[in-house]
């Protein structure tokens, strides 16, 4: 396809955050078109676990857009044939210290719905938990797709069922208002959003550096089927002190110092314990956090190995059986996510955390009201109570 062409809206990226702009734009009437450099979705949105996580996420908007997202997801997998795989996440306590850090954010006006379990109650959940658990927290606001299908289902639904036109294998070379230009040609946009992803160099990259971005690497494993299924998806105490919303918890600095002196190299790869079942019942799990301008592609198989021991101690998985191992990589900022308004008409919007698949709906949102200039979404409000 090449020449000049025009859209109301022209979106640059179709991983999570950019299709999740397509759909608010043609929810609100908008010719749109999708530009992609790659033949079929690759990036970030397809190597991660699909899990749209609300309880933990940083308090504040983060929390208000895990929340917005979870219900779009929730609306928009059935239309667009994604399976929601299962529901809910139970994050389980090793140590007395972890469980006291769960019983205050309980308490918190981000624990509602959440019920904390001492260790006879953690039995109801099923022969898969390992021994030596103290208790834990069962949230029941979180769901999981399989990313590598959802991803591809959703753009096929966005073409299929609201006309949006993809542009693949199209790279973006630059922006202005009303114009991208691409190695296809021009294409007129009335309204145009960047989603670039983790390319940080091509476009807007004095942007990026302003906002004193990197790139996180993780290491992302599938098990083989337990033979068993899970309640939900699973945490352990590594993550009570990698995610933001339990930050304020007043024990979070003891368990900090016990988990330094018991498992410090876990915390230095930046390793937390998520685990997710498929269809097929494989697990994923995952991860660790490297950061660098460029991170490497080499997987240590130490850093895969305690990404396994700590699945080990929670779950009843003595030799876990590794089918298969990838990496990821996504930008990093001190902020969860940021919009630039880099010209009249034109939006840069990333989410600079590993929050994409749980903020990106709430997010796209927030953008097409800006552009639009018609008063914000309800989640933006600190009151929001779905």
């Amino acid at each position: 396809m090449s020449g000049e062409r025009s859209f109301d809206c022209v979106i640059v990226g179709a991983g999570i955050l950019g299709l999740a702009h397509a759909l608010v734009a043609a929810r609100n009437g908008m010719k749109v078109a999708v530009i992609d450099r790659d033949a079929v979705a690759v990036g970030a949105s397809i190597r991660n676990f699909g899990f749209v996580t609300v309880t933990g996420q940083q308090a504040g908007i983060t929390w208000r857009r895990a929340r917005r997202s979870r219900d779009v997801w929730a609306e928009i997998a059935p239309a667009a044939g994604i399976e929601v795989l299962h529901r809910g996440l139970l994050v389980c306590a090793r140590r007395p210290e972890a469980l006291a850090v769960l019983a205050e954010f309980a308490t918190s006006p981000m624990g509602a719905g959440c019920r904390l379990i001492d260790s006879q109650g953690m039995m109801e959940f099923g022969a898969a938990l390992g021994h030596g658990l103290v208790g834990g927290l069962h949230s029941p606001h979180e769901l999981r797709v399989e990313s590598r299908e959802a991803i591809p289902r959703l753009a096929a639904f966005l073409a299929e069922t609201h006309g949006v036109t993809f542009l693949r294998r199209t790279a973006v070379v630059g922006t202005s208002s009303g114009c991208v230009e691409t190695t296809a040609g021009r294409f007129r946009g009335t309204h145009v959003v960047v989603c670039p992803g983790g390319d940080l160099t091509t476009l807007y990259p004095e942007i990026m550096r302003r906002h004193g971005l990197s790139l996180c690497k993780l290491h992302m494993l599938r098990v083989a089927d337990p033979g068993w299924r899970l309640p939900g998806a699973i945490m352990s105490d590594l993550g009570l002190v990698r995610y933001l919303g339990y930050a304020a918890a007043p024990s979070l600095p003891a368990l900090r110092e016990r988990l330094e002196a018991e498992q410090g190299a876990w915390l230095a790869d930046g390793i937390h314990l998520i685990v997710v079942q498929s269809a097929d019942g494989s697990l994923v799990v995952g991860d660790s956090h490297h950061y660098d301008q460029t991170p490497d592609p080499f997987q240590p198989r130490a850093v895969d190995d305690r990404i396994l021991a700590e699945l080990s101690a929670v779950l009843d998985m003595p030799a876990p059986d590794v089918i298969e191992r990838w990496t990821g990589i996504y930008p990093v900022g001190p902020d969860t996510a940021f919009t630039e308004a880099t010209e009249p008409g034109v939006r840069l919007v990333l989410v600079t955390s590993g929050t994409g698949a749980s903020t990106a709906f709430a997010i796209a949102e927030e953008t097409m009201a800006d552009l639009l200039g018609v008063p914000a979404p309800p989640h933006t409000d600190p009151a929001y109570a779905p």
